[in-house]
């Protein structure tokens, strides 16, 4: 590609961000330098990365942004924009107390860092213990789903748009694996948002009844209907509860909060999850909803934050402005023509190149 394209590409990426279209930008960049050869491309993408690492505040977004922009100083040192974002992410994330990678640095030029004194005289099971949150951590991260719906606004205006989610399946690995098979099989298509409050959350993914009556999880997780045993105490098998009573136990404690854009799962009681979901749009945080040490979520009501609005927040927005009736219902249906999964979450063998990596 001739050099003028390339920078037009550039700058058209640029334009994109001003806009908020962090994927649109994305994609451009995988188009025009997919092998990640040029510093401006990765500095680029680190921005759109950390763009992106501010509305999910994934941590994993955050690594992402940090090796991109590192990546794009170490092409070009002399680049003053790439070491001043550079700079201003390593700031943010230890504020959020965000390390750089998943293990810590154990040396720094030769010399061994606290961190490092501290594994060198660590006991065996310390150790053992790390090396299984590593393996684990390395197994799962952020994958993707494109959700296109269907509305009308309360001037009669018909609406279809696409909404971009991250799935946060590092730290929500049951309920997202559970959404994408449901969104996979079809389940989600042409399913209703049943229940929409101004200001606080829209509330779908009933497809057994399309009212909040139904739902239920994808496959067989050891609950049936919150339980995990019968009322004589013997436990519950796939073969010895309902299909339609199979249920998720909460991820409620993965550190997810309840803020604008934020995917969750709704429940009848603790360990009910099931396929019903909401989101939640701008202005609006039920930090109440939210797990906090000492909370009893059997008795206060804990949900399970499993993904993030990335692009069309503002879609979630007019959504929940529609006019609704009886039990919050909307007058005219808000629909999920369909959700379709970009990015499962589930990381590859091997180098992954540049361009998936984000």
């Amino acid at each position: 590609m001739a050099e003028e394209d390339i920078a037009d590409s550039w700058k058209q990426a640029e334009k994109l961000l001003d806009k908020g279209k962090t994927e649109g930008a994305l994609e451009l960049l995988r188009k025009v330098d997919p092998d990640g050869k040029e510093a401006t491309t990765l500095r680029i993408a680190g921005k759109a990365m950390h763009m992106k690492a501010t509305k999910s505040n994934s941590p994993s977004d955050y690594r992402k942004a940090a090796s991109l922009l590192r990546d794009s100083v170490k092409l070009n040192p002399r680049d003053k924009q790439s070491n001043a974002q550079y700079n201003q992410l390593l700031n943010e994330m230890q504020d959020k107390r965000i390390s750089q990678t998943i293990f810590p640095r154990m040396l720094n030029d030769g010399t061994p860092t606290p961190a490092g004194l501290f594994a060198i005289v660590a006991a065996l099971l310390l150790i053992l213990a790390a090396i299984q949150f590593l393996q684990t951590s390395d197994e799962y991260e952020d994958g993707e789903a494109e959700m296109r719906v269907t509305w009308t606004d309360s001037d009669g205006v018909f609406h279809d748009e696409i909404i971009t989610i991250a799935l946060h399946r590092a730290e929500a690995p049951i309920h997202v694996e559970s959404f994408i098979l449901h969104a996979e099989d079809g389940n989600y298509n042409n399913v209703i948002f049943h229940r929409i409050i101004s200001g606080f959350m829209i509330q779908g993914g009933d497809f057994e009844m399309n009212s909040g009556g139904g739902g239920y999880a994808a496959k067989w997780y050891g609950y049936c209907n919150g339980k995990t045993t019968n009322s004589e105490g013997v436990s519950y098998s796939e073969d010895t509860c309902a299909q339609n009573q199979w249920s998720l136990p909460g991820e409620h404690e993965n550190g997810l909060k309840h803020k604008p854009g934020a995917l969750a799962a709704a429940h009848a009681g603790l360990n009910t999850d099931g396929s019903q979901f909401y989101i939640v749009p701008s202005g609006s945080e039920p930090t109440w909803l939210d797990w906090e040490e000492g909370k009893d979520c059997a008795a206060s009501s804990c949900h399970t934050v499993y993904g993030t609005v990335t692009d069309g927040l503002e879609y979630i927005d007019a959504i929940s402005a529609v006019n609704t009736g009886q039990n919050d219902k909307p007058v005219n249906d808000v629909t999920i023509v369909s959700i379709k999964i970009t990015d499962d979450g589930i990381k590859g063998d091997g180098d992954t190149p540049w361009y998936q990596f984000w």
